[in-house]
């Protein structure tokens, strides 16, 4: 009876901690359920009982995060409605495993003192969240560092994963603070001051020399087409009647038009007139980056898959270059293990008969009067560190999404990681959905401008500068595992002086 209230403590703690994500963010209680837990797992008699705390609190956490997976079910006719409440259960189970890995190595090597405790939890949460993001093709969705996004400035330095560590450096330190541990305190804040305070440094230099703005002109379009109209007859030629609406007018430019994912009618590599419509939304000195579908046949002619991909057209209707998305959803633009799942009756959300293929990953694209763009489609950009190509480094990032999947928690989750990625990178980031939250993101991670969930409209405004490359652009992920790696060092010699 009583390991049960523990582990339905723990669940309920890690269910209220989901509360610091957008929409809500309500960080504080974040920081609050994470004290409780490490004291749970402080006062757990053995390892087994430290991973149920941190194993119960991963399903509460990403139960109530990741609600969203369940309402893009309502989109597709093949399986129940009902088979996304399960599939989020299924993926929080899964998840979970992570959170209870950094609870057991937290508990086996740093329980001795306190605070070398909190240093090693803050170790393993960076180093397990990082996993997250690579095992089984990877779900990087709502890292910790998420939640603190609007003091996301360390990411400059160490990265999300490492923004991660700090939410628990910042959590044990309230726990300290409750129970008036001072000496610990103020190892924890020491290790904690030095980051904000090299970022404060390095993005105050860096907006300086950016500069105000680029004067090039972006006109981004949201043309408040759902997924639940797919169905009707009418359905393509009302989104490309609003796309072309909310586009404005020839002459105002040059200007760089950003359709959402998926926007543009036909397959615009083989199809002239559906190139050519797209040309009548073009001034002379205009630009589009825009969505499309790209078929792909093999040597004999056979449709074999497409790519979900976004091509820069031209006013002359010309398509000077592609990018194909490369990190694919798995049950979404591809069905994972086909061959076993579609007897059963499954079938991937994006409707088809044919899977999507991965592209070869981040590349820049030219476009003429508007410098280079780095392309990140949809789900690609949560996942940190892999969105540029470091040898060809983007004036800013184009993020194209149809963010009608994602409902009304996903969708500013997502607006949220798209803002991690400005910050870290250093780059402007720009938002072009069907429904919302369309928007302008400054290499700061600051939302310039946006357009909510549920209207239709546009945005006409000067892209932002991108400031000098940052630590984490310049070297990636390996800075925050060795970040993850210096607090173990600190944690593991406080442990020795207690011995």
């Amino acid at each position: 009876m009583v390991q049960n209230l523990s582990r339905f403590f723990s669940f309920a703690l890690g269910v209220t901690s989901a509360t610091g994500f957008a929409p809500l963010g309500l960080w504080p209680v974040t920081l609050l359920c994470l004290a409780l837990l490490m004291r749970l797992i402080l006062q757990a008699a053995d390892l087994r009982g430290a991973l149920v705390h941190g194993y119960w609190f991963g399903v509460g956490h990403f139960a109530l995060g990741l609600n969203w997976i369940a309402g893009s079910f309502r989109y597709q006719d093949a399986m129940p409605v009902w088979l996304g409440w399960i599939a989020v259960v299924v993926v929080a189970l899964y998840l979970a495993v992570y959170p209870a890995m950094a609870a057991g190595l937290a508990w086996r090597y740093g329980r001795q003192r306190h605070e070398s405790f909190i240093l090693v939890f803050a170790t393993a949460w960076i180093v397990t969240e990082w996993l997250r993001a690579k095992m089984f093709t990877g779900f990087a969705w709502n890292p910790l560092g998420a939640a603190l996004v609007d003091f996301g400035s360390p990411a400059i330095w160490i990265g999300s994963y490492g923004l991660s560590g700090l939410v628990i450096l910042l959590a044990g330190l309230v726990l300290l603070i409750i129970r008036r541990k001072w000496e610990a305190a103020f190892w924890v804040a020491t290790a904690l001051a030095l980051p904000w305070a090299a970022a404060f440094w390095m993005q105050n230099s860096a907006a300086t020399s950016a500069g105000s703005g680029t004067g090039k002109l972006l006109h981004i379009v949201q043309p408040n087409i759902g997924q639940d109209i797919r169905n009707r007859e009418d359905a393509d030629a009302l989104r490309l009647e609003r796309l072309e609406r909310h586009s404005g007018f020839a002459g105002t430019g040059p200007r760089l038009i950003l359709w959402p994912e998926a926007a543009a009618p036909g397959f615009i590599e083989s199809e002239t007139w559906a190139r050519e419509r797209i040309a009548l939304s073009l001034g002379a000195k205009d630009m589009m980056l825009t969505g499309a579908d790209a078929l792909v046949y093999n040597r004999e002619g056979k449709l074999t898959g497409a790519h979900n991909s976004v091509f820069l057209v031209t006013p002359d209707a010309r398509l000077l270059s592609r990018y194909d998305k490369a990190h694919l959803v798995p049950y979404g633009e591809y069905l994972a293990l086909r061959w076993l799942l579609e007897p059963l009756g499954a079938t991937r959300l994006v409707p088809g008969d044919i899977d999507f293929l991965p592209g070869p990953g981040p590349r820049t694209l030219d476009v003429p009067g508007f410098g280079k763009a780095g392309i990140q489609i949809c789900y690609e950009i949560i996942f940190s560190g892999e969105v540029v190509d470091r040898n060809n480094r983007p004036d800013f990032i184009f993020n194209p999404s149809n963010d009608a999947w994602f409902g009304a928690w996903g969708s500013p989750q997502f607006l949220a990681q798209a803002r991690l990625r400005a910050i870290e990178e250093g780059l402007p980031v720009v938002r072009s959905t069907p429904t919302g939250i369309s928007a302008i993101i400054n290499a700061q991670g600051q939302v310039v401008r946006a357009i909510d969930t549920g209207r239709a409209g546009s945005i006409t405004a000067d892209l932002p500068p991108r400031h000098v490359t940052t630590f984490f652009a310049r070297y990636g992920n390996i800075i925050p595992l060795i970040f993850a790696m210096f607090l173990t060092v600190i944690g593991v010699a406080l442990r020795r002086r207690a011995l």
